[in-house]
């Protein structure tokens, strides 16, 4: 640094979909970020990163990213476009949109999701426009909603453990997660607690990183955590006695319909379990005694085991669990699957949403709530983001309504994220669909587009965050000046709705506006949050101790309304629901993230990139040799719905692969991939059992060598040869 060099250190926030949500220290050196480091003073962070967001200056100056408007001149798919003002693209939207919203606002679709999390650029100003138009809802399952409704159902809304407080465990039960590579503070106080004596458990089909470093790994088959959890609580029921089994007490005063779960669990011996998880009988019967006779312990419960169809029951029935044992007196025991719920009422949703400007569209009677089954809707009609495949391609019909006219996307990427993208990709090439994209860089998505917007990154613009890992609202200001003509994406919808005439003051609110208003402060403290940029909420350090769940009842509930008791689903794919397709797909494929992405963010950074190398499909060296194919080759995945390209990862010293199962590791771009698709090429449009989500993991295949198709595509593909 020279002698007339300014260097200011700004506080801002990770915005991803990770529940770390870190507090950031961004480096600012003469106008341009150095450093991107972790705050050392907030408590979950301290000082901490993951390597993704470590690197994020090199995604915010990346070569490659979009800095002016851009205008489609090439077909959809080709990703050929023009630069033009904004005001030229502006105004063509509006029109654009303007004339179908005058034949029906719901031919309209946003379609958004967790690019960012934060709550003036995701669903702020972004909310009153759409609300303020009419447009179609968009139901967002696309990650979590089969786990975060059945937490719901059994705790009454999405609330955990604090996470600092797993260094005090004596059990931990790692499940569905592999947090050192999607939580790593989470990771830190797992560390401390095995340092301390605690013993770790990883309950996952794969052996993933984390996996290897726990003391004992249960690898099974993907969809059967119910099974898993019901024999567990089968061996608590009938081996009960005093140090070890069930807490009577608690059951008594903080479980409602216990008798109901305990039927159904004393018909889940281990030997039943064993056989469908694909493990052993004794396996099962020992980590009941362990966490029966265990205090405290608790569950780390992640995303991963709910993406198949009956996901959401195994998250009802494993987050009864530590209800059962009474876990939940120890602050250091009990669940963490999220803390979202604890934000619920800290949030200032109606104020930054304004679901009631849906009245100058649909009546009086309109709320911005979805309609439940049976309900006439009271707005608009709502389509899952998790079936856009499908529904890009539909006509119009009563049952339907009107065709998707009009498409605009903002923080997502479904072209490579949504499930069956064979059908996606056809969806976003109709020549008919208008189609208006918000992003950094061309992603498949942006390919398809007729406008695409340049939007700012995290470092450029002011947002407020909450976080599903931990209970610290957040405050993120901006380090930088927006490069090129980049905007954020509430000035976007901003301009756009003075555009289309619409009046209501509350779109002259400013981001930073929003963001310093977006806490109820009497729940957050206002002055704490602009100094430090982060403030806790005020929860109890074992919040269930005595019970008082966020339920009607204040317990946590078994037998919950439209839902029943929970119970083991089979996948939609697998022997036992689909035996013929199984024995022309014999292979369980899972597709959990790539270590240095997230999702499909960071695909295209070129140190992470690199890190990564190509697609490839992890196997056992058994399924391996039954196929003769070795490790390195080039293999050939497919199902009726497609296939995909990747190098094989046979065995080895990991051996990361059980019998049975493959791993595609996700989530590439597809232009990135050898043939132009990715994982997402196999996976159906099939939705969970609750909360209507998406059974990514729920997927059957085979696997081939394609020594012929790699040497014709070797030198990968471009976006338009994909298409």
């Amino acid at each position: 640094m020279t002698a007339s060099s300014s260097s200011r250190v700004v506080q801002a926030v990770c915005p991803h979909d990770c529940p770390d949500t870190c507090a950031l220290h961004v480096t600012v050196t003469d106008g341009r970020v150095v450093r991107v480091a972790g705050d050392p003073e907030h408590p979950t962070t301290h000082g901490a990163l993951c390597t993704k967001v470590s690197r994020y200056a090199e995604r915010t100056y990346h070569a490659e990213r979009v800095l002016q408007p851009l205008k489609r001149v090439g077909r959809k798919g080709e990703g050929r476009f023009e630069p033009v003002s904004w005001d030229a693209a502006l105004d063509d939207i509006a029109a654009r949109l303007k004339a179908i919203a005058a034949r029906d606002p719901q031919a309209i679709l946003p379609y958004s999701y967790a690019g960012t999390m934060g709550l003036v650029q995701g669903e702020g100003m972004a909310a009153r426009f759409w609300h303020r138009l009419g447009a179609s809802f968009l139901d967002r399952t696309i990650c979590s909603n089969a786990g975060g409704e059945a937490l719901v159902a059994t705790y009454g809304a999405k609330v955990g453990m604090h996470v600092e407080h797993y260094a005090e465990s004596r059990l931990i039960l790692i499940w569905g997660s592999n947090p050192i590579t999607s939580s790593v503070h989470f990771w830190n106080y797992a560390q401390q607690a095995k340092r301390a004596g605690a013993k770790l458990v990883c309950i996952d089909p794969r052996r993933s990183e984390t996996a290897e470093k726990c003391h004992q790994h249960i690898a099974l088959l993907p969809g059967t955590d119910g099974a898993l959890a019901l024999a567990l609580m089968h061996e608590l029921i009938v081996h009960d006695h005093r140090d070890h089994g069930l807490d009577h007490d608690y059951i008594e005063r903080h479980v409602e319909g216990f008798e109901k779960l305990r039927e159904r669990a004393l018909a889940w011996p281990p030997e039943r379990a064993a056989a469908v998880c694909g493990i052993d009988a004794a396996v099962i019967a020992e980590l009941a005694r362990e966490y029966g006779s265990t205090r405290p312990a608790a569950i780390r419960l992640n995303y991963g085991m709910q993406r198949v169809r009956g996901g959401g029951n195994a998250v009802r029935l494993i987050a009864l669990l530590p209800c059962l044992v009474g876990a939940w007196r120890h602050r250091a025991g009990g669940l963490l699957l999220s803390t979202s719920g604890w934000f619920r009422g800290a949030r200032r949703d109606a104020w930054l949403q304004r679901p009631d400007l849906l009245e100058a569209v649909y009546g009086p009677a309109a709320d911005g709530k979805k309609a439940e089954k049976g309900e006439k809707a009271k707005g608009p009609r709502t389509i899952n983001m998790s079936t856009i495949g499908d529904d890009l391609l539909r006509e119009s019909s009563p049952e339907f309504g009107p065709r998707v006219e009009a498409l605009v996307v903002y923080n997502s990427n479904p072209v490579a994220v949504a499930p069956d993208s064979a059908k996606v990709a056809r969806g976003f090439a109709r020549e008919d669909l208008f189609t208006v994209v918000l992003e950094h860089f061309l992603t498949d998505t942006a390919d398809h587009a007729d406008y695409v917007l340049p939007a700012t990154t995290q470092l450029e613009h002011w947002d407020a965050h909450t976080a599903y890992g931990h209970v610290y609202a957040m405050l993120n200001r901006p380090a930088i000046a927006p490069l090129g003509q980049a905007r954020s994406n509430a000035e976007i919808f901003r301009q756009l709705a003075r555009r289309m005439g619409f009046t209501e003051p509350c779109f002259s609110d400013s981001d930073e506006t929003m963001a310093l208003a977006a806490f109820d402060p009497t729940r957050v403290k206002p002055g704490e949050l602009e100094r430090k940029g982060w403030s806790r909420l005020a929860i109890g350090e074992a919040p269930f101790a005595n019970g008082d769940f966020p339920t009607p009842s204040g317990k946590a509930v078994v037998d919950a309304p439209g839902v029943g008791v929970p119970d083991y689903l089979p996948n939609y794919e697998s022997v036992l629901s689909s035996p013929a397709l199984a024995g022309r797909y014999p292979l369980a494929m899972i597709s959990p993230p790539a270590r240095h992405f997230l999702n499909s963010s960071f695909v295209n950074v070129p140190s992470l990139r690199a890190a990564e190398g190509e697609p490839v499909l992890e196997m056992h060296e058994g399924d391996a040799a039954a196929r003769g194919i070795a490790d390195g080759e080039l293999v050939r995945i497919f199902n009726d719905r497609g296939s995909t390209l990747a190098r094989a990862v046979v065995g080895g010293v990991t051996g990361r692969a059980r019998p049975g199962v493959v791993h595609g590791l996700g989530v590439w771009w597809r232009k990135f991939g050898r043939d132009g698709t990715n994982v997402n090429q196999l996976t159906h449009q099939r939705l969970t059992d609750i909360g209507r989500a998406p059974a990514f993991y729920d997927c059957l295949v085979q696997v081939e060598r394609a020594a012929a198709a790699g040497a014709a595509s070797e030198g990968g593909t471009s976006a338009a040869a994909a298409e």
